[in-house]
């Protein structure tokens, strides 16, 4: 399996130049619930999720630092969580944000960008190899009417099109490809719905585990070891029964589409006025 990067890549040099691969001592996960493990919850309670499996991968000697909560956006990262990690000085960091600024009605482009390209820049200062998701079309996961679907794509492209600038601009200033790009949308079996956990908005444990070997293996292109790559075999998370899924529509879904009907409320009228053709912003 392997995910293509939206840039352009340096060729490979040959195994008689190879250098050592260079061992992650510290790894940073930075973002939102994803990163935080929702959708691989474990059998005593708690969340795994892939910044656990990727430290893993890396080896045992890695250390993870996981700021990420439930419900961060862009400027979270920026504006606390990086702090959290970069005394460290993490060799390292994957970057999982993004998708809830799409959620809200103050959604802003602009303001992502500079949030990214702030952090991209500190990160980069502190000798952090920095691992950036770049967003699946989410509407062909979690089923929605046409034109809040039109709705929320058109949000997604503009926080696609703000990460890409981000990341554009932090390859141009280290002369070459200083950021590595994880696609959801390229990655392979992430549109499956056995990556998906029973809200349809985090991924399960084989999703999880797909984000997880990907980020390890754009790790290894960069030339970090990754000694242990993540298996695809789901093992050692909690069975997701009939009856779980049933509670979380109760206890966790209505709720969510409520408090997600306030914020997305001026998003659905624009789509209903204009037919689809939803801005931007």
């Amino acid at each position: 399996m392997s995910v293509q990067s939206v840039r352009p890549v340096r060729a490979l040099p040959t195994p008689a130049t190879l250098p050592t691969p260079r061992t992650v001592s510290n790894l940073a996960t930075l973002g939102d619930s994803t990163a935080v493990g929702l959708g691989d919850p474990l059998p005593g309670g708690g969340w795994r999720g892939f910044p656990v499996l990727l430290r893993d991968a890396l080896g045992a000697e890695t250390r993870l630092l996981n700021p990420a909560r439930t419900g961060a956006r862009m400027a979270d990262v920026r504006g606390a969580q990086l702090a959290a990690v970069l005394p460290a000085r993490p060799e390292a960091a994957v970057i999982c944000a993004g998708m809830n600024d799409t959620l809200r009605s103050d959604f802003d482009p602009d303001g992502i960008r500079a949030d990214l390209t702030a952090t991209l820049a500190e990160l980069a200062a502190a000798g952090t190899f920095p691992v950036v998701l770049r967003y699946h079309d989410h509407t062909r996961v979690f089923r929605l009417p046409g034109r809040l679907r039109a709705a929320l794509r058109t949000r997604v492209t503009a926080l696609n099109a703000a990460i890409d600038t981000a990341i554009d601009g932090a390859i141009a200033g280290a002369g070459g490809p200083a950021v590595g790009v994880l696609d959801l949308h390229l990655l392979p079996g992430g549109y499956e719905r056995a990556a998906w956990s029973v809200d349809r908005l985090h991924p399960s444990e084989l999703g999880h585990r797909l984000l997880a070997r990907a980020a390890g293996e754009l790790l290894a292109g960069a030339g970090f070891a990754v000694p242990a790559p993540v298996p695809t075999a789901c093992g050692g998370g909690r069975e997701i029964t009939a009856f779980h899924r049933a509670a979380w529509i109760v206890v966790r879904g209505t709720p969510w589409l409520v408090r997600r009907g306030r914020d997305l409320g001026p998003v659905i009228l624009h789509g209903l006025l204009t037919g689809g053709r939803a801005r931007a912003a």
